[in-house]
Parts: C-alpha cells; sequence; structure tokens
C-alpha cells in the first residue's frame, strides 16, 4: 500500500479509538439534564440527519478547499462541538452543539475515501479499503474498552477524550498529508490535472443503484447496533453481551482479511463478492430470528459479519471506480448518505418492528432485506455498473482475462 494509505488508515483508526461516546450522547442527555427517553431518542435521530448535509459539504469543500483542508476542517469541527456538549450547562445548549457535531461529522470521510481511492490502482481498491475496514474494526474494540474505564468517572470525560483523540488527528494529517491544490482535481498518476466538466454523481443511474443498496445495507447495519441489546434482553439473556458479540464481530472481520485475499475469491465480480457477502448476513441474521442463547447469537454474529467483510471490502472500490478522474469525493459523499438516512431511520424501524410484532419479526425482516440486496446484485446492479463510462474509465476486464495466455508450443 502507498504511504498516504497507511497514513490515513492509521489516522482513521486513532480516531476511531476516541469515537465512543456518541452512544452515550442519549445517556447524558437523560441523566443529566432530566430529558426523557423520547426527547433524547430524537436529539440522536437530529444528530443523525445532520450528517447528511456533513457528508454532502465533504465532498463539495473537499474540490474546492482542497482535501486536506477538508479533512483538517472536520476533525477540528468535531473537536470543538464535543468539547462544547461536555461543557454546556443546559439542554438546549447540548442540542445545538449535537447538531453542530452532526455537520462536521461527515466532512472527513469523503476527501479521505477518495485519497485511499486515488492513491491505489483499480486492482488494489478492495484491499485497501478491507484494510481500512480491518482497522476500523480493531479500533472500535479498544474504544469500547476506554469508554467502560473512562465512562465509570464521567461521562462528560468521553466527549474530552474524543475531542483529543479528533485533535491529534488532524494535527497529524495536517503535517503529513500532500499538500493540497485548490481547482485543480487529482489524476489517476497522483499529479493534479485542470478541472474540466463538472462532477455530477446524482445524473449517474449506477450511482444510483449503488446508493439504493448502501442504504438498505446500511440501515440492517444500524438495526444490529439497536437491536441487538433489545433482543438479547427479550429473550433472557444479558443485553451487555452484546457487546461481546460486538467485539466478536470485529475480531471476525480482521480474521477475515487474509481469506478475502485469496485466489478464488479475490478472482470473484464486484457484483458476485457483494451478492455472496448479503447472502452470508441473511444466513446469520436469520439465525437471529430463531438463536434462543448466547453460542447461537455468536454463530449468527459470524457470519452477518464475514458478510459484512465482502460487501465493505468491494463497495467503496466500486463507487470510486464509477467516478470520472477526479471525481471520486463527491461520488463517495453521495453514495455515504445513505448512512445518515440510516443512522435517522434505524432507532425507528428497529424499535417499531420489536414493540410490534417481537424479536423474530424484527430479525426476519432484516434477514428479508439482505435476501433481496444479494438478489439485487446480478439482476439489477451489475447491468448498470458494467456498462461503458463515457466521462471516465471502461469497467475493469475479468481477473481472468488479465492473466497471461500460455505459449503454444508452435
Amino acid at each position: 500500500m502507498p504511504r498516504v494509505v497507511w497514513l490515513l488508515v492509521i489516522a482513521r483508526a486513532i480516531n476511531k479509538l476516541g469515537a465512543f461516546s456518541l452512544p452515550f450522547l442519549t445517556v447524558l442527555i437523560s441523566s443529566d439534564f432530566g430529558a426523557s427517553v423520547t426527547a433524547a431518542g430524537l436529539l440522536s435521530a437530529a444528530f443523525g440527519l445532520a450528517t447528511i448535509p456533513s457528508r454532502l459539504a465533504g465532498g463539495r469543500l473537499a474540490g474546492i478547499l482542497g482535501r486536506r483542508r477538508t479533512i483538517v476542517l472536520g476533525l477540528t469541527g468535531c473537536a470543538v462541538a464535543q468539547v462544547a456538549i461536555a461543557a454546556a450547562d443546559s439542554l438546549v445548549q447540548v442540542a445545538f452543539f449535537a447538531i453542530l457535531l452532526g455537520l462536521t461529522f461527515e466532512l472527513y470521510e469523503p476527501p479521505s475515501q477518495a485519497m485511499i481511492a486515488d492513491a491505489v490502482g483499480p486492482a488494489d481498491r478492495v484491499r485497501a479499503f478491507s484494510l481500512l475496514n480491518a482497522a476500523l474494526a480493531v479500533a472500535g474494540t479498544g474504544a469500547g474498552l476506554i469508554a467502560a474505564a473512562v465512562g465509570r468517572w464521567d461521562l462528560r470525560w468521553l466527549f474530552v477524550v474524543d475531542a483529543l483523540t479528533c485533535l491529534a488527528c488532524a494535527l497529524a494529517l495536517r503535517l503529513v498529508l500532500p499538500a493540497d491544490h485548490p481547482g485543480r482535481r487529482p489524476a489517476a498518476d497522483g499529479d493534479c490535472e485542470d478541472r474540466g466538466a463538472p462532477v455530477r454523481p446524482w445524473r449517474d443511474r449506477a450511482l444510483w443503484a449503488m446508493f439504493g443498496c448502501g442504504t438498505v445495507f446500511a440501515l440492517v447495519a444500524m438495526q444490529v447496533v439497536m437491536g441487538l441489546p433489545l433482543t438479547l434482553a427479550r429473550r433472557g439473556l444479558e443485553p451487555a453481551d452484546a457487546g461481546l458479540l460486538f467485539t466478536a464481530s470485529a475480531v471476525i472481520v480482521v480474521a477475515a482479511q487474509p481469506a478475502l485475499r485469496l485466489r478464488r475469491i479475490a478472482a470473484l465480480s464486484d457484483t458476485a463478492a457483494l451478492a455472496l457477502g448479503y447472502a452470508l448476513m441473511t444466513v446469520g441474521l436469520t439465525g437471529y430470528a430463531l438463536a434462543s442463547s448466547l453460542p447461537a447469537f455468536l454463530i449468527g454474529t459470524g457470519l452477518w459479519s464475514l458478510g459484512e467483510a465482502f460487501v465493505l471490502g468491494r463497495v467503496f472500490g466500486v463507487v470510486a471506480a464509477l467516478a470520472p478522474p477526479g471525481g471520486s469525493d463527491r461520488y463517495l459523499a453521495a453514495y455515504g448518505i445513505s448512512w445518515g438516512i440510516a443512522t435517522t431511520a434505524a432507532p425507528i424501524t428497529a424499535t417499531q418492528l420489536l414493540d410490534r410484532f417481537g424479536a423474530t419479526a424484527l430479525w426476519a425482516c432484516t434477514a428479508a432485506l439482505c435476501l433481496v440486496l444479494a438478489a439485487a446484485q446480478p439482476l439489477l446492479v451489475a447491468p448498470l455498473i458494467g456498462r461503458p463510462r463515457p466521462d471516465g474509465p471502461e469497467p475493469e476486464a475479468d481477473p481472468a482475462a488479465r492473466r497471461p495466455k500460455p505459449a503454444r508450443a508452435d
């Protein structure tokens, strides 16, 4: 991997290591300011809603200010908002700074993902984004341990520590990332070229297909986060054991990385790999619908986590490949709105399904969504992402076609 990829992966992992405060935002609102659970949930949903324009702004600012400046701006803004939340003395102030945090929270993602996509060739994007996914999984397990230690002291200090990691990450990337060239787009070889036609991702039907699937996938992932602790409680198990299952999920994502580089798996087309990932998630979440013991939940967790590793390793590379030269930040920003939508919707969909129809129905519906995604890849997505791109590179040929043919004896 190029140096810039390692720098971004390590910095993002450090940032993720401190990103343990958000799950405790509703707890802080309820415990310190006496707000109802409903009010706390609505405020958390408002934060999720604010991440949508944040993601779009990240893609646009990367082209105006430059990618490095946008990354530093986003991380610094997150730090300021989190310190303000920790120092707030009224519910109105917390609400204001929580929304401000949402508006800066996703500025970092589009330029950093675009830098990774542009730093490697199409053949190495799966490996680069799988490396990023694995690093985030490792950092996520450490974040839980830090949260358990700091949170016992004072919940407000969670936001202070998170802010410090954001500032450290911003300073490090400001010093080591390549300088910005506003008004010029990065070319495939790492140099810069003058801007040509404007990038309009929403006019691309292939991106719409990826965005639709990505929104459903993000909704599934967020429903797991929201619904698993509640399901364990309804099945007579300890809700805190969800932390153990999430840790097991992270370990499985990391352990799966060598398998993703096996020749037969790496040679799969993007749509075949995505369909396989969604199918594995279908089986794992069906297991949640039937599980009644912790070992059974662990098996289901292993299957859907392996499927998630397939999906996250491929999907960002596919979206970046759809973009014209230098437009990957705008495309990745547009695609990333799916997570803002899911973050806003999942608390409602998961709790409503659970309260009205029960845990079995929640996980059966969630598994059904994954099954639909698996079927959609060859039927709907493949024809669109496989089309020749008039404003970008031709679709990459099948890996088998690039292998040298054996020389003829004559």
